[in-house]
Order: structure tokens, then C-alpha cells, then sequence
């Protein structure tokens, strides 16, 4: 009795009990690991009683005043309510427009089709709540280019690996706002950037940018004020702090030092700010109007993370869940009172905020005034690091106790623990999906598109208690029609297109829903393969995904042609139990046979044999992968900077932290000549030339094949 009693709660609070691994097999959630993660989410299951008084907490709204404040729709389809109510219900709606609309619900009590999107207010039974109606799919490449065919193509890159003369040996927004230019000349319609979330100005260890403090901020590290204040301002904060050897030597280097490199800039970014708040001339006062514009816009979003950051310094503590518990409060007494005192300090962070996000701003209007249709493509992490500034801010709305992770896969037999803070599903409904809805107006507001880590997680999460192995995780449900429609929603008011990075483990029909919400998918090189392990053809890739030849976590093309990844696998003792690295690289050999045939580099009619990497130039296998992404139907292809360039390593190897030189490296050149090489620009002009070549075959395709162009 109490087993199918502990399903049903399992199942009300979210709890995926059964699912397909990697592989395809049955799994299911133990009963023990049901009880620990649901005691996590806040609904103990220990006995009978508590099992009743958990499932009576999770009863629905029973009338309109038990509502959550937001509700979502879909423009154009009749909407159920979160309780019922009589059919013929008066309702009023006042749209977001100004209109002011009096319906009534139908027969069914549905709320009647909405025709308008936005964020409306609607009144009902003698309640308000706030009405989100989406387009039925998010603003798309097709919109954005104008063309029933887009057939786009950009560049990713890791922002922090940028260089220019001047940085302090951190990549930055006006090294990305030259490389928008160099790409746009070159023919891209993008360019993609790692992460800009915020981090920890008083711990800079911290700099995994998908493991930040808030996704609601920006990185003060990659600001560059030069573009704002001028080069001569920041030469003489330089000066005055006496920095200007150590950060030259900085920037000479090949892998970012972090610490150093970070110390020194908030250093020499803090003179700048006392200086400009000292001055009265009309410049620093026009200045200064500028700041407080943008402080005030930002409000109390701004306003907490800059009291966490001013907090953490001087506490010397950047984890609040080891501050007393008046500061654990961001609405306590004590922390006004600090903010207060403390003003100084935290008007200095919020001017690198101000910084970060006009020298993004600047980078997106520079893609589009080079003519990119899309410019920026943004990036969200899937989570925020417990002990920061956006777990502080909006604890409500956040788990405790639990962290994101993956189960066991085919690439990670062991399963992964990001440690990051996961949303609370309840949480989000009972905040209106606040922080969701900042999260992406965020990342929207300064890009023409949003690259959603681990999209999986708009439908569930795997969730591993603290302490407890990944395997010891299971998954729970979001609320995914909610979701989808508010990506929809800010997509278009944005004019901004979403890619879902949906690798791993998915979901039956995920893939398909995305789709049809016009939320492209991801499809990798490397695992494109038919049922005998061969590459794919470019025809048989899918027209909903965008195309790439790897990401971060994975090896570049000229890396994994040489075997780097398995060399880097088998010093930190990444293989699986039953592999070994003599056997990784005779398996490699026979998969560049495999790779080099679909590439069109070997003769069709030699039988196939296991080929060393000396067999074929790095180059030649670069340019024919390259082409290769250019004709496949995607919309957008994208091509990471590392395989522009042909650079062996890969940004980050998960399953290490320190001993490999996970989000360090810079790339090997300044942004103005990085892709001047006759080498690199000629790669690029063939990538260009074959989206070209596939965009008029599907425009051929359109129309039935019927005479040429």
C-alpha cells in the first residue's frame, strides 16, 4: 500500500520514475532514491503520514485566489485554468498594448483565444493575474534573413581565449566587437560566445563560465572600458596603480592566469571608477548620469548582486550560506543597512556591470551594422552556483540540497555533477517564473539570438542530493509548456532565435516539440552516424538543428584526427573501465577510415582499412569537414573558432577541474589578424560558398525541382 501511495506523491512532485537510459534500456528510480530526493524538494516520505501530508501540499489551486501570478497561454488557443470556473464567466483583459477586451470562458470554462501576444493583465472572479500569450514558435533564421531557405553560417568562440592589445590578458567586449566585424567581411551571420554570466569578483578561482554566481548579470572581467571612457583614461588608471608591466606579461601569456589576471584588472577598473567619481568636469558628470540611468533601470535585480559582491569582499566569505543569518537575508535590515555604509563599494560594481553590458551592446549593434541578420548568439547555463549571487537573491525560487548533473552516458560512464543550483520547480510557478523570464531577457537583450545549455532542462533535470554519487540522481519534471511558450515569447520580442543544446540523453519526442516551437536543435559531427557507425552524409542531416563540428566539451577536428582527446582521457583516467588508450587509438584508426570515406578523401572503391593520422594532411581533413557542414540543410551552420583555425585542443575536458587547463586557453593571435591567414580565409570562403550551394538546392528542392536559377 505504501509503495503505490510513495508512486503517486513521486509522481505529483515530479518525480520520473521510469525513463530510457543513453542506450535505450528500461530504468527505473529505487524507492530509496525516491525518498531522499523527494525529503529534498521539500516533500518527506518516510511513513505513511508523512507520505499523506506531503501529497495534501501539493493539491492544486482549488480558486482563482490560490493562482499562481502568472499564467501562460498560446495566441490563438483556448487556454484550461489552474482551477475550474463556471463556463460564461466574465473576464476582462487588459492588454499590454492598451486595449482594454471583456469576454467571457466557453463552454468548457476555458479561457477564450487570445489573439495579441505579451504580457497581459487579466481579471477574473475578482482577481488579477498576469496573462503571458506566446506565438505558437520563436522568431527563427528563416525570419531572421527574410528566406523560406536560410542556409546562415557563423563562428563560435570562447570569449575569454580573444586577444587584443591592451586586454590584461582576458578576452573582452571590445576584442568580440572587432572579431563581429572580421566575421561579417568574411560572410558570417553570427557568431556565438561562450557564457557572460556574472562570477565572483571576490573569488576569482572561480572561472568555469558555466558555473557562475548569477545568469541575471553580466562578467565584469570582460568589460573594456576603453570603448566608454576613453584609452587614455584607462592608460593612466593603469599608471596610477603602477600595473602596466605585470599586465603586459599577462597578456603574453598562453593560458589565461585567472587570479592574477582578475586581481589586476579590478585593481586598475577600481581607479577608474574613484577617478570618474571624483571628477566634475562635463564628461564625468555626463558619465555618471549614464550609470545611474542604468541602475536605475536595472533595479533591484542589479542593485542585489552588486550588495552580494560588496558583501563577499568584505566578508572575505563569497558562499552566503556561511554569512551570519542577517546577511543570509537580502531583504534584512542588516544588509540595508550595509548597502548604506558600503555605498562606495557597491556603486563600483555596479559600474562594471554598466561597462560589461554596453560593451555587449556595442559588439551586437557593430554585427548588425556589418549586416549579420543575427549578430550574437548568447549563451545560458543550464544553472548557478549554489553560493552565489543569484541563489541569494531568489532563494524561493531555488533548491537547496540538490545539484544538476547527468546520469551515465556513453561519453561519461560515471555520470556528472555540475554542482549547480537547480530552479525550483514550484518555485518558478509560485514567482511568476521571475528569475526565468530575467534570465532571458538577459541574455536576449544584447544578442540576436540564445544558445539554451542543456535545453533537456526546460523538461526535466537530473538532480543528485548533496553528497550523493550521479547515479545516486534522479530526474524531475519543469513545467515545459510554460517554458516553451515564455522562450516564445521573449524570442520574438527580441527578435532573437534559440538553439537548445539537446545532446545526451533525450527524451522521446523532445526533439520533435522543440521543433515545432521553432527552437533549433544542436547536431554534432562527431555523432552523426548511421546504425554501422558511418558518418552521415550533409543530405541526411536534420533541417531543425543547427550543424557544428564539435562544442567546448568535446575535441576540435584537428584534436580528434590526432587522438589528443584520447591521450587527454588516459592521463587523468577518463576511460571507462573495459577501455584502454592502446585500444581507443586502434578504434580512432578505424574511425578516420570511416570519417576520411564520407569526407570524400579516400577512394570509394579501396576496401576500407584503419588509417593513422600522418595518412592525411590535418588541413585537407579540416577544409573537407568544413564543406561538408556547409552543404548539410541546416539553417545555421556553425563552425567553433579552434576548427576555423585548426587549433588541436579542446576548451575544457569534463570530468577534470584543475589538472587540465579547463577554460584557460587564449587563442593563438590578435582578433584583427585572426582570420587574415590565406589558410583560415580560405576555409571560411568555401564554408560560405557551400551554404551558398546548399541554400540554392533547397531552393531548387522548393520548387520541385524544376529548371535552374
Amino acid at each position: 500500500m505504501i509503495e503505490g501511495r510513495l508512486e503517486t506523491l513521486a509522481d505529483a512532485a515530479g518525480l520520473i520514475t521510469e525513463w530510457e537510459d543513453s542506450e535505450e534500456r528500461p530504468q527505473r528510480l529505487s524507492t530509496a532514491i525516491q525518498r531522499e530526493l523527494l525529503a529534498r524538494l521539500g516533500y518527506p516520505a518516510a511513513d505513511e503520514a508523512e507520505i499523506a501530508d506531503s501529497l495534501e501540499r501539493l493539491r492544486g489551486p482549488t480558486s482563482p485566489t490560490q493562482w499562481p501570478p502568472l499564467i501562460t497561454a498560446e495566441r490563438g488557443i483556448a487556454t484550461d485554468l489552474p482551477s475550474p470556473l463556471p463556463a460564461d464567466t466574465e473576464i476582462s483583459l487588459h492588454l499590454e498594448q492598451g486595449d482594454l477586451l471583456h469576454d467571457r470562458l466557453d463552454k468548457r470554462g476555458r479561457l477564450p483565444p487570445v489573439g495579441v501576444a505579451g504580457y497581459h493583465r487579466l481579471q477574473i472572479a475578482g482577481h488579477a493575474v498576469t496573462l503571458a500569450v506566446a506565438p505558437p514558435r520563436c522568431f527563427t533564421p528563416a525570419d531572421a534573413e527574410g528566406s523560406e531557405a536560410p542556409r546562415l553560417w557563423g563562428l563560435a568562440v570562447q570569449l575569454y581565449a580573444l586577444r587584443r592589445p591592451g586586454d590584461g590578458g582576458i578576452g573582452d567586449t571590445l576584442a568580440l566587437e572587432q572579431l563581429v566585424r572580421h566575421a561579417a567581411q568574411a560572410g558570417a551571420s553570427a557568431l556565438a560566445v561562450s557564457p557572460t554570466h556574472a562570477m565572483f569578483s571576490a573569488d576569482v578561482t572561480r572561472y568555469s563560465p558555466y558555473s557562475p554566481s548569477s545568469r541575471l548579470l553580466y562578467h565584469a572581467l570582460h568589460a573594456a572600458p576603453e570603448a566608454l571612457l576613453g584609452e587614455a583614461a584607462v592608460a593612466a588608471a593603469v599608471e596610477r596603480c603602477g600595473l602596466g608591466e605585470v599586465k603586459a606579461q599577462l597578456e603574453a601569456q598562453e593560458l589565461i592566469d585567472w587570479p592574477r589576471a582578475a586581481e589586476i584588472k579590478l585593481a586598475w577598473l577600481r581607479a577608474l571608477y574613484d577617478e570618474l567619481m571624483q571628477r566634475e568636469d562635463t564628461d564625468a558628470q555626463q558619465t555618471r548620469q549614464a550609470l545611474s540611468a542604468f541602475r536605475g533601470a536595472r533595479g533591484a535585480m542589479l542593485e542585489n548582486h552588486c550588495r552580494f559582491e560588496a558583501l563577499s569582499q568584505h566578508r572575505g566569505e563569497s558562499d552566503w550560506h556561511r554569512w551570519p543569518a542577517a546577511l543570509r537575508d537580502p531583504a534584512s535590515p542588516e544588509v540595508a543597512r550595509f548597502a548604506e555604509e558600503y555605498a562606495q563599494e557597491i556603486g563600483f560594481h555596479a559600474f562594471l556591470q554598466w561597462l560589461a553590458s554596453e560593451g555587449l551592446a556595442r559588439a551586437q549593434t557593430s554585427a548588425r551594422e556589418a549586416g549579420m541578420p543575427v549578430g550574437l548568439i548568447a549563451d545560458l547555463a543550464v544553472g548557478a552556483d549554489a553560493a552565489g549571487s543569484q541563489a541569494w537573491s531568489r532563494q524561493s525560487e531555488m533548491l537547496e540540497g540538490l545539484s544538476i548533473g547527468a546520469p551515465p552516458d556513453t561519453f561519461n560512464v560515471h555520470g556528472q555533477d555540475w554542482g549547480l543550483a537547480p530552479f525550483s520547480p514550484q518555485g518558478l510557478v509560485n514567482s511568476g517564473f521571475r528569475s526565468f523570464i530575467d534570465m532571458l531577457r538577459t541574455g536576449f537583450v544584447h544578442a540576436g539570438g540564445l544558445r539554451i545549455d542543456h535545453v533537456l532542462g526546460l523538461l526535466r533535470l537530473w538532480l543528485i542530493p548533496h553528497g550523493a554519487a550521479p547515479t545516486e540522481g534522479g530526474y524531475v519534471r519543469y513545467p515545459l509548456d510554460d517554458l516553451l511558450r515564455l522562450v516564445a515569447l521573449e524570442s520574438w520580442r527580441h527578435r532573437a532565435i534559440v538553439i537548445g543544446e539537446d545532446l545526451g540523453t533525450v527524451a522521446p519526442g523532445f526533439r520533435e516539440r522543440l521543433a515545432r516551437h521553432g527552437i533549433l536543435g544542436m547536431r554534432v559531427l562527431w555523432f552523426e552516424r548511421d546504425d554501422e557507425g558511418g558518418f552521415l552524409s550533409p543530405e541526411q542531416w536534420s533541417s531543425h538543428a543547427i550543424a557544428t563540428s564539435s562544442t567546448h566539451d568535446l575535441p576540435t577536428l584537428a584534436g580528434w584526427w590526432a587522438g589528443r582527446d584520447i591521450e587527454w582521457r588516459d592521463r587523468f583516467g577518463l576511460l571507462a573501465d573495459d577501455q584502454d588508450a592502446h585500444g581507443e587509438h586502434a578504434e580512432r584508426r578505424v574511425e578516420r577510415s570511416r570519417l576520411a570515406r564520407a569526407l570524400h578523401l579516400v577512394d570509394d572503391h579501396v576496401p576500407e582499412s584503419p588509417l593513422d593520422a600522418a595518412a592525411l594532411p590535418a588541413s585537407q581533413v579540416l577544409d573537407a569537414a568544413v564543406r561538408q557542414l556547409g552543404l548539410t540543410p541546416a539553417p545555421l551552420t556553425l563552425l567553433p573558432v579552434e576548427d576555423a583555425l585548426g587549433l588541436e585542443e579542446q576548451a575544457n575536458l569534463p570530468g577534470t577541474l584543475d589538472e587540465h587547463p579547463n577554460w584557460r586557453r587564449r587563442l593563438p593571435d590578435d582578433t584583427e589578424r585572426l582570420l587574415a591567414s590565406p589558410e583560415v580565409a580560405g576555409r571560411l570562403a568555401a564554408l560560405a560558398e557551400a551554404r551558398h550551394e546548399a541554400q540554392r538546392e533547397a531552393r531548387h528542392d522548393a520548387r520541385g525541382g524544376d529548371g535552374d536559377e
